[in-house]
C-alpha cells in the first residue's frame, strides 16, 4: 500500500494584514508537520487575503506577497512537506492568481489559474488574466531576493503537474472545479493521482451541497484524491468564507472540516491509499480507453517520495464519513454570527447598538448576535486562545473574569433601543424588551415623540401647513413625510448612542450601529433612505423574510430565546402610521405584494434574468390556476415599477452580509443602473400583447384559490394609461428624493 498523509486547511485570512496572514499560514504548516503530513495545501491567494479587489493593482501588493513567501522558504517549514500555498503573481508584464508549490526551501512549480471568477461577486478579471496557454508552462525569473534564498533563478510556470517517485500531484484552484471542462479531468486522465484546491469560497444558504457534490462527483467518475481548502471567516467585506476544508477520495469524504468556527487556524489531515486509487481507475475500462488516448501535460520531475509502502506510523486509511449539513436555519445562526464576530473584533469597536423594534427583522438581527455570543463562550470553553484575547479586549473583561455565559457577555456588547412612538404599539415594546432580556441585552426604551413633534412644528412655522396621516385626511405626501420623520429620526438618535454610551458607561471605544432590513425589502424599495436601514453592517440584508421567519421559529427552539415565537407570529407592520379601530398598517398591504411573491420576483430577476415580458410568461405558467393572464400582468407590472422606483436606494444600502443570490446590492453584486424609466413602455406594452393573446386563445378558466387574498386585495391599481401603480405614482419626485418605505 502506498500511504500518504495529507492535510488541508481553513484559515481566517484578512485582506493586505501581512503579519496576520503570515502567521496563520506557518501555524497551518506547523500544525500539518506535527501531525506528520507530507503535503499541505491553502486557500486561495492565502498571503495576501482574497479580498484586496483593487490593492492587487499595486505593485506593493504582489511584492509584499513575494516577501511574505521568502519568510516561509527561508526557514525550515518546508522541509519534508510539500506546502501549496497561494499568492498572486506576475509573469512578462501580467498579473495571475497562483498556487506556489514548495518543498525543501525550494519552489517546484507556480501554477497560475486557468479559468477565473467574473460573476455575482467576483470581478478576478479586473485584476489578473486567465493562463491561456493550455498544457503549456515557460520559465519565471525570480525576484532576486527569492533567488539569493533558493539558489534557483527560474522557475517552471504554467500548466503542469509535478512527478514524485511515487505518484502525481497537481492544483485545480477555486472556480476550476465549478467549469463545465474541470481542469481536474484532465489531470486523472493523465495519471494524476492527488489533485489540491486552493479555494476562496463564500457561505451561501444552502451552497455547501453544490461544492461537495462536484467534488464526490469528479472523483466518482475518474478517481483520484481531491483535497480542498478555503478561506474562514470575514476577509474584509460582505462575504464570508465558510471553510468547510475536507478530502475526498473515489467519490468518499474521508475528513470534513467545520463549516462555521471562530478558529483562524484548522488544519484537516487524512491518510490516502495510493493504491486504492490506481485500482478503482484501473476497474474502469472506459476510463482506460480516455486515458490512453489523452494528449500529455506537462510534467515537472521531483526527486521526492511522498508515501511509506506498508507503514502504519501515521495511521491506517481514512475510512469514509457521514457528510455533515446545516440546515438553513442552522446556516443563518452560524454563518452571520461569526461574520459578526470578525468584523467587531477587526474593526476597533467595543460592541453593537441595535435599534429593536420587536419585529421579525430586527429581532432576527438580535439572536444572530446572541447566537455569536454563544460561539464565542463555546471558544471559551474549549480554550481558544485568540478569542480570549479578543474578548478581553472588546468587552473589557480581566483574564481571570472571563464571561460566565453568553448573556453575560451579550450584556456588555449588545445594546439594544426600542424607539417607540405615539403609533408605536404595546405588544412591540413588550417583546422587544422581552427578547433583549433573553439574550442578556443592555436594554434603553426611549420615546420619540417630542423629536418628531419639533420637526413637525418646524415645518409648520415655516410654511403655515401642518400634515396629517391619511387616516386623518392627509395626503399621500404627508402620510409618507410623517412616516419617513420617524424613521430617520430613529437612524439619528441610534448614531448619537452609538458614539455616546461607551462614554455615558465610562468605557473607551463606539458600537457599531447594526441594520435590518432584509433582501426582500431591499428589492422592492421598502425601506426608508437613510432611515434604520442606514447602518454600519447588516447581517440579514441577504436573507429573505421567508427564511427569517423560518429562522425565528428555530431560534425560539434551538437558541433558547423563547420570545422569538410571538414575533415571529405577529404580521408584519412599520408602525409609523396611526393604529384605528378600522385601520392597522401591514407590511404586505403597504407593499402590494407578498413576501413570498417578492422572493419569486426576485429570483426569477436576478437569477434567472427575466425581464418583464420573460417573468409575466414564466408566471403564467407558475400561477395557472390561481390567477388570470391579465392578474399576472398587474402583478408583474407592480413590482418592476415599485423596483425601478426604488433602485436608487440600493446606491446607499448599508454594507450586507451575503447570503442569497437574488440580492439587489447595488455597489459589488447586482450590476444594474439606479436610474430607469419608471414607466418601462416598450415592456409593458409587449406584455399588454401577451395578454391579449392569452385571452384569444380562450384558455381554461381560471380557479382562484379561496384561502388566498386576490391581487386586488392586496396590490396598488395602476394609474390609467401610464401602467404605475397609484400609490407608487404619488411618490414620485425629482432629485432623487427619497420614496416610500419603512422603519
Amino acid at each position: 500500500m502506498r500511504l500518504v498523509k495529507v492535510a488541508t486547511c481553513n484559515l481566517n485570512q484578512w485582506a493586505m494584514d501581512f503579519d496576520g496572514n503570515l502567521s496563520r499560514i506557518k501555524a497551518s504548516i506547523e500544525k500539518a508537520q506535527q501531525e506528520g503530513a507530507v503535503f499541505r495545501v491553502g486557500p486561495e491567494l492565502e498571503v495576501t487575503g482574497y479580498g484586496c479587489e483593487d490593492h492587487f493593482l499595486e505593485q506593493d501588493t504582489l511584492t509584499h506577497g513575494w516577501e511574505c513567501l521568502a519568510e516561509i522558504l527561508s526557514s525550515d517549514l518546508t522541509q519534508g512537506i510539500v506546502c501549496d500555498i497561494g499568492l498572486p503573481v506576475e509573469q512578462g508584464g501580467v498579473r495571475y492568481n497562483c498556487r506556489a508549490f514548495c518543498l525543501n526551501g525550494k519552489i517546484l512549480l507556480i501554477r497560475p489559474k486557468k479559468y477565473l471568477a467574473n460573476d455575482g461577486n467576483y470581478r478576478e478579471l479586473r485584476w489578473f488574466s486567465a493562463w491561456k496557454h493550455h498544457h503549456q508552462t515557460v520559465e519565471l525569473q525570480l525576484p532576486g531576493f527569492i533567488t539569493r534564498i533558493t539558489s534557483q533563478k527560474f522557475v517552471p510556470f504554467g500548466d503542469a503537474y509535478l512527478a514524485f517517485n511515487d505518484t502525481a500531484i497537481a492544483a485545480e484552484t477555486c472556480e476550476e472545479l465549478f467549469t463545465p471542462a474541470s481542469p481536474h479531468i484532465d489531470l486523472a486522465l493523465n495519471g494524476v493521482e492527488i489533485i489540491a484546491n486552493g479555494s476562496g469560497s463564500h457561505h451561501q444558504l444552502r451552497k455547501l451541497n453544490t461544492r461537495l457534490d462536484l467534488m464526490r462527483s469528479g472523483t466518482g467518475r475518474s478517481g483520484g484524491v481531491y483535497m480542498y481548502a478555503n478561506q474562514q471567516g470575514c476577509d474584509g467585506g460582505r462575504l464570508y468564507y465558510d471553510g468547510c476544508a475536507c478530502v475526498v477520495v473515489n467519490g468518499d469524504v474521508v475528513a470534513q472540516g467545520s463549516q462555521f468556527s471562530l478558529q483562524d487556524v484548522e488544519v484537516i489531515t487524512a491518510v490516502v491509499d495510493l493504491d486504492a486509487v490506481s485500482s478503482y481507475r484501473g476497474a474502469i475500462s472506459s476510463l482506460r480507453e480516455q486515458a490512453s488516448q489523452q494528449s500529455l501535460i506537462p510534467r515537472v520531475n521531483v526527486g521526492f517520495t511522498l508515501s511509506q509502502p506498508d507503514n502504519y506510523s501515521s495511521g491506517f486509511p481514512s475510512l469514509p464519513i457521514a457528510v455533515r449539513y446545516h440546515v438553513p436555519q442552522e446556516e443563518i445562526a452560524l454563518g452571520p454570527a461569526c461574520w459578526l464576530w470578525d468584523y467587531l473584533r477587526r474593526s476597533g469597536a467595543t460592541g453593537f447598538l441595535l435599534p429593536l423594534s420587536g419585529g421579525a427583522d430586527s429581532s432576527s438581527v438580535a439572536a444572530i448576535v446572541g447566537s455569536m455570543c454563544q460561539q464565542v463562550v463555546k471558544a471559551l470553553e474549549e480554550g481558544n486562545e485568540q478569542v480570549k484575547l479578543d474578548v478581553a479586549r472588546i468587552a473589557h473583561y480581566e483574564k481571570a473574569s472571563l464571561p460566565k455565559d453568553s448573556q453575560d457577555l451579550a450584556k456588555r456588547i449588545l445594546h439594544t433601543v426600542y424607539m417607540g412612538s405615539e403609533n408605536s404599539s404595546e405588544d412591540t415594546r413588550t417583546r422587544s424588551s422581552n427578547l433583549a432580556k433573553q439574550i442578556g441585552a443592555s436594554h434603553l426604551d426611549v420615546k420619540i415623540d417630542t423629536v418628531v413633534s419639533s420637526l413637525v412644528l418646524l415645518f409648520s412655522s415655516l410654511t403655515g401647513k401642518t400634515p396629517h396621516y391619511k387616516v386623518d385626511g392627509g395626503s399621500t405626501a404627508e402620510n409618507l413625510a410623517l412616516q419617513n420623520i420617524q424613521a430617520r429620526v430613529r437612524m439619528v438618535i441610534a448614531y448619537m448612542l452609538a458614539t455616546l454610551l461607551p462614554w455615558v458607561r465610562s468605557k473607551p471605544g463606539f458600537f457599531l450601529v447594526l441594520g435590518s432590513a432584509n433582501v426582500d425589502e431591499g428589492l422592492r424599495g421598502y425601506l426608508t433612505k437613510y432611515d434604520c436601514s442606514s447602518a454600519d453592517i447588516n447581517p440579514i440584508g441577504g436573507i429573505s423574510k421567508q427564511d427569517l421567519r423560518a429562522f425565528l421559529r428555530w431560534g425560539a427552539e434551538n437558541l433558547g430565546y423563547s420570545a422569538l415565537e410571538e414575533i415571529e407570529a405577529a404580521p408584519p407592520t412599520a408602525e409609523l402610521e396611526p393604529i384605528r379601530k378600522n385601520y392597522t398598517q401591514l407590511d404586505e398591504v403597504d407593499m402590494g405584494m407578498t413576501y413570498e411573491e417578492l422572493s419569486l420576483y426576485g429570483r426569477l430577476r436576478k437569477i434567472f434574468q427575466c425581464g418583464p415580458v420573460s417573468m409575466f410568461q414564466h408566471l403564467c405558467h407558475r400561477w395557472h390556476g390561481r390567477l388570470t393572464p391579465t392578474e399576472v400582468a398587474t402583478k408583474v407590472k407592480d413590482f418592476f415599477c415599485y423596483y425601478s422606483i426604488n433602485r436608487h436606494k440600493m446606491t446607499t444600502l448599508t454594507p450586507s452580509y451575503h447570503a442569497e443570490n437574488y440580492s439587489p446590492e447595488d455597489n459589488r453584486f447586482d450590476h444594474r443602473q439606479f436610474l430607469y424609466n419608471t414607466w418601462w413602455p416598450w415592456q409593458f406594452r409587449k406584455v399588454d400583447e401577451e395578454v391579449k393573446k392569452m385571452e384569444q386563445q380562450k384558455l381554461p378558466s381560471i380557479i382562484m384559490s379561496t384561502d388566498e387574498p386576490t391581487h386586488a386585495e392586496i396590490a396598488t391599481k395602476h394609474a390609467t394609461g401610464l401602467g404605475v401603480p397609484a400609490a407608487a405614482a404619488g411618490n414620485v419626485s425629482t432629485g432623487g428624493v427619497t420614496l416610500a418605505g419603512k422603519a
